[in-house]
């Protein structure tokens, strides 16, 4: 991999990978071992329809239910552009473009593997509005995550045959125009392409991949505010000491406890005696709640790594084996049972959080009500809680399993699906009340501590609050709220969390 290109198909796709491409703007260009794959198994799939004396599902015949009706030579290129066009069903909200450019990247890996029968043009062209920044519209709803995601994926290849919108240069302009500005004709599709564009788990798995991401840094975050916010309340080390993990040593719980140690060493107030023999359980176990989100984040991390690196179209081709198979690898379970299982994890991670909100705000350990000096007057960080405690509820609403619901579709013959679309979407929004509800909590930490003054926190605490304190203010008397969430949501996305 050069400095700014990454070669697609030279090798396995890693979080740390994708992480560089999306976030270094990196390039893509199809790896040489790559096109030859893709070329091998196009002539091959050729050569087979030709000869065939055998319907072969989604390539010499119609789709789903209509899996018995034959498709004529002549109608093979017709029959493939109509599917990309009857299955553009995505409605909702717009995705981000994150997810689009990761929808893009996840498929041409896939594509590249060889074994789906697409013409290396159609990988390129991927490649091309890839490198170009040129974003077709997909919508978030609409995939029933079985047969693969069908209705957002249509959306997203629609651009390819010069059809549907697309956002380029900032602008919502028809996908024809911007393929006339580029010299690109329409992709003329072959058979089986659209099919192999179609079905495939990338939605699912864009959306996964984004919010593994996301969750790390979010996971991070926690660790800091809460140790802040034990610092505020005046809490005990103890519960973090590594002899007590290794009692119990699930590795989220040690690696928690590490933090904690990390975070708060060469504290003065983390060392004083202490008055209270024991904490509340939102500050004691810690360890056992972050450990235990931190555990389900590997767990679905590893899920979706052996996901994303896999062929997920159907039917699936096997040149060497002279085998075309109809089988299931596009049915998305495997995602929709980790991403309720993450789904579980953060909101937890909330949940504990709007807890240690409420002890601060309660008037113990010397604290004043509501972190005023003059409540009733003021009602200083009441209402915070409030908005907190609202996000949490909402998150277990969200926290429903979508993999537990399945309803029948294409007459009969799709009659078991995993809604792992479902599943994959409610993830973002978990994670967007995650983010305000730690930063509140931030802000009720940051203020606590004012009043500890002028005994100090540790050096990465201290480094931590000055930085936050250059744009969010200690807040003397009532102010405005929300404007200070807000800040406090986007330098929480900006600050480096390093240790």
């Amino acid at each position: 991999m050069g400095t700014n290109v990454y070669q697609i198909g030279s090798g396995l796709l890693t979080f740390e990978i994708i992480e560089r491409i999306i976030n270094e703007n990196l390039k893509l260009e199809l790896a040489p071992e790559a096109k030859t794959r893709i070329q091998k198994c196009r002539d091959y799939l050729d050569k087979k329809a030709l000869e065939s004396d055998v319907p072969l599902y989604g390539i010499t015949t119609g789709f789903g239910s209509l899996c018995n009706r034959s498709i004529s030579p002549d109608d093979l290129s017709t029959l493939q552009e109509n599917l990309v066009k009857s299955h553009a069903c995505s409605v909702g909200q717009e995705v981000p473009p994150v997810i689009v450019k990761l929808m893009f990247l996840l498929k041409a890996h896939a594509l590249s593997l060889g074994y789906s029968g697409v013409q290396v043009l159609t990988v390129q062209r991927i490649i091309d509005f890839f490198n170009n920044d040129v974003m077709p519209i997909v919508y978030d709803r609409g995939s029933l995550g079985a047969s693969g995601d069908l209705a957002p994926l249509a959306n997203l290849f629609l651009p390819l045959i010069g059809v549907g919108d697309v956002y380029y240069k900032g602008k919502r302009c028809e996908a024809i125009a911007v393929l006339d500005e580029f010299g690109w004709a329409p992709v003329k599709l072959q058979s089986k392409e659209g099919l192999a564009l179609l079905n495939g788990t990338q939605f699912m798995s864009a959306n996964g991949v984004h919010a593994i991401l996301r969750a790390r840094r979010i996971m991070k975050g926690a660790d800091m505010i809460g140790a802040l916010s034990l610092e505020a309340f005046d809490g005990r080390i103890d519960p973090f000491m590594d002899c007590i993990q290794q009692m119990r040593p699930h590795q989220g719980q040690i690696e928690t406890g590490a933090a904690f140690r990390k975070i708060l060493a060469g504290s003065e107030l983390i060392a004083r005696p202490k008055e209270h023999v024991q904490d509340p359980y939102s500050f004691r176990c810690i360890p056992q709640v972050h450990g235990a989100t931190k555990d389900a984040i590997r767990y679905v991390a590893s899920v979706l790594l052996t996901e994303i690196n896999s062929v997920t179209d159907n039917p699936t081709i096997f040149p060497d084996d002279d085998l075309i198979i109809s089988g299931g690898n596009f049915h998305g379970q495997p995602l929709a049972l980790v991403y309720d299982y993450l789904a579980i994890a953060l909101a937890e991670l909330g949940d504990i959080s709007e807890r240690r909100i409420a002890q601060l705000i309660m008037g113990l350990r010397n604290l004043p009500e509501f972190l005023v000096a003059e409540p009733g007057l003021n009602s200083g960080f009441m209402i915070p809680q409030y908005a907190a405690a609202s996000m949490v509820s909402q998150n277990k609403m969200y926290c429903f399993p979508a993999s537990c619901d399945s309803i029948v579709s294409s007459n009969g013959q799709e009659d078991h699906v995993s809604m792992g679309a479902n599943a994959a979407t409610k993830l973002y929004k978990i994670m967007d009340n995650l983010e305000h509800i730690l930063a509140i909590e931030l802000m009720n930490a940051a203020q606590g501590l004012e009043f500890r003054r002028p005994a100090k926190s540790s050096p990465l605490l201290e480094q931590f609050m000055a930085a936050y304190r250059k744009e969010v203010p200690f807040v003397k008397e009532d102010i405005v709220m929300y404007k200070e969430i807000h800040k406090t949501v986007a330098f929480l996305k900006r600050y480096k969390f390093d240790y």
